[in-house]
């Protein structure tokens, strides 16, 4: 496949940062893209809505329609999935984008945040998942494709943060086992940024990432799109961002820096 054109997305959190720049790289190509996400209106600190989303996404050619979704609310998703084939006719992609973050250590986690994170990550994909894959199964080359990391058991990895942890690992343990329920009929895979990815969560973190030690989205949303087009075959893999786009002869990173030649940070769960 060497383009998207006509390929229809549903792509969780996707009125902003990472999920709006997969959204904006898939529409260049003609594919068309329903927003699920809570945001209708504009955050005095998170600027974008399903509704500025949209608007961003016919500007760049694709086709938008705007959802709002609570991805911990199973009906409301199912709603959102059958509001899309009722539009486009089916849907051939997957993006389980949707996050909620928070690194905090045990005794500093309130066990509301603990909830919302589990709920979000882990329970919503799931959900979102299991909603879509009745139409994904109809597809010619339907694809899930999970922001979440590899699975590494090291302790370090969850000595500062075991509830985001937990709840981010919970969405690659559906990577493997999706993957390997659906070998042959649905590609499963996740994508994870090598550097820390400057984006609206980040930027409420406050001053513990400054943006020059980042990279902006669109190495994700060019990483994603490259992905899409592979055969549904390919399944189970864990890809790092740069890894993939080397593989189709993207090696000069620059452009996708904040601040190019600027020291990069790594981002959790690599070890370099």
């Amino acid at each position: 496949m060497s383009t998207l054109q006509g390929k229809t997305l549903f792509i969780t959190g996707g009125s902003r940062g990472i999920g709006l720049a997969i959204a904006l790289k898939a529409a260049s190509e003609g594919a068309n893209i329903a927003i699920a996400a809570k945001t209708t209106e504009a955050h005095p600190k998170l600027p974008g809505t399903i509704y500025s989303a949209a608007e961003a996404i016919e500007k760049a050619g694709g086709k938008a329609l705007p959802l709002k979704v609570d991805i911990r609310n199973e009906d409301e998703i199912a709603e959102a999935v059958a509001k899309t084939v009722a539009t486009f006719g089916g849907i051939d992609i997957l993006v389980n984008n949707a996050s909620a973050i928070n690194l905090t250590g045990t005794l500093d986690t309130p066990m509301k945040r603990y909830d919302l994170m589990n709920q979000v990550n882990a329970r919503g994909t799931f959900a979102t998942s299991q909603a879509c894959l009745p139409e994904l199964l109809k597809a010619e080359n339907p694809h899930i494709l999970m922001l979440s990391p590899p699975l590494d058991m090291s302790p370090k990895w969850f000595k500062h943060h075991t509830a985001y942890t937990i709840a981010k690992y919970g969405m690659s343990m559906c990577v493997l086992g999706f993957a390997e329920e659906f070998k042959g009929k649905v590609a499963v895979n996740a994508l994870w940024p090598r550097t820390v990815i400057y984006t609206a969560a980040i930027q409420m973190l406050g001053d513990r990432v400054k943006p020059e030690y980042c990279r902006k989205p669109d190495i994700l949303a060019d990483a994603a799109c490259a992905i899409f087009k592979r055969d549904k075959t390919v399944t189970g893999h864990f890809y790092i961002d740069d890894e993939v786009l080397a593989e189709e002869g993207i090696t000069d990173l620059t452009s996708y820096a904040v601040a190019p030649g600027h020291q990069l940070l790594g981002d959790l769960f690599l070890n370099s």
